[in-house]
This record gives structure tokens, C-alpha cells and sequence, in this order.
């Protein structure tokens, strides 16, 4: 990610004490429906890991438990996993990047069908967009903007 494609919260948004509707940002991950739980928990998982990297200030503090063990800061912002189609995925996909100001992570099928990093690049280099079939899709953006990209689609059951 480029400077210019930078998404996150500046040190003055961040307010661990607010409710998560009152974040600037929306977070939503978006995963295939019907996908066997296993595969869309992977997806789930990959997709905010590359989120988690790329979005400054989405991290609280970490916390310390009564008994003095730290647990790892977590997402102060929050995160509504959702479901769609394999078609609405890569609609919302292609809409999301053309809208500015909002980060968008996917994962491709092929990134459950290879083994190797190399060979899954290799398989989307030689694949068009719209032939892909997103997993998963992550998005972080104004919260109106990702709104009207994902609309009403439902929780992930």
C-alpha cells in the first residue's frame, strides 16, 4: 500500500471508551456464502491480518488481566463479518476500489488452492479480476462510503 492509499485513525480519533458505531471507519469483512466454515474462518483470518497491518490506529493498548498477563491489544474500532454471493463479493470488490479513501483486502480462492506464495501469485497474474472469486473481502473506509458498498447484506451465520 501507498502513502496516498493510506486508511486509518490520526492519535485524536482513537477513543477506546466509545461505542464502535461512534468510529469514523467502518470495518467489515465480507465472506462467500456456503463456504465450508474451516476455509471462510481462514479467509476471515488472512484478510485482517493483511487489515490489522495496514490500518494505522486500528489497534487498542494491549490488556493486562487481574493477574498481571498481558493479552494482545485487539480492534478498538470493531469488525461486522458478513456474507454474500461469489458475485456480490466481487461487485463489492470492484466498487470498493474505485472509491477513494477506502482500503480493500481480498482473498482469492487460488490462495486456498496453492501451497506455495509464489504459485498463488502466479495463478492471480494470469487470472482477470472478474474471474477471481473472492473468499473473502475486508474493507475500511468512511462509514457511509463502506455502507452503501456492502448495503444491507446479512451476518455471517
Amino acid at each position: 500500500m501507498t502513502e496516498e492509499q493510506f486508511v486509518g485513525f490520526a492519535p485524536e480519533e482513537i477513543d477506546t471508551a466509545a461505542p464502535t458505531r461512534s468510529a469514523r471507519l467502518k470495518w467489515v469483512v465480507v465472506v462467500q456464502e456456503g463456504v465450508p466454515a474451516g476455509r471462510a474462518v481462514n479467509a476471515v483470518a488472512c484478510v485482517a491480518a493483511a487489515v490489522g497491518a495496514g490500518v494505522r490506529g486500528l489497534l487498542g493498548p494491549d490488556a493486562v488481566d487481574a493477574d498481571g498477563s498481558t493479552h494482545a491489544g485487539l480492534p478498538w474500532a470493531g469488525c461486522s463479518v458478513l456474507a454474500a454471493s461469489v458475485e456480490q463479493l466481487t461487485a463489492i470488490r470492484s466498487k470498493a476500489a474505485g472509491s477513494d479513501g477506502v482500503l480493500v483486502v481480498d482473498m482469492p480462492e487460488a490462495a486456498q488452492l496453492t501451497r506455495v506464495y509464489d504459485e498463488y501469485r502466479q495463478a492471480v497474474a494470469e487470472t482477470p479480476s472478474e474471474a477471481l472469486a473472492p473468499l473473502a473481502v475486508a474493507l475500511v473506509g468512511p462509514r457511509n462510503r463502506v455502507d452503501r458498498i456492502v448495503g444491507r447484506l446479512p451476518l455471517l451465520a
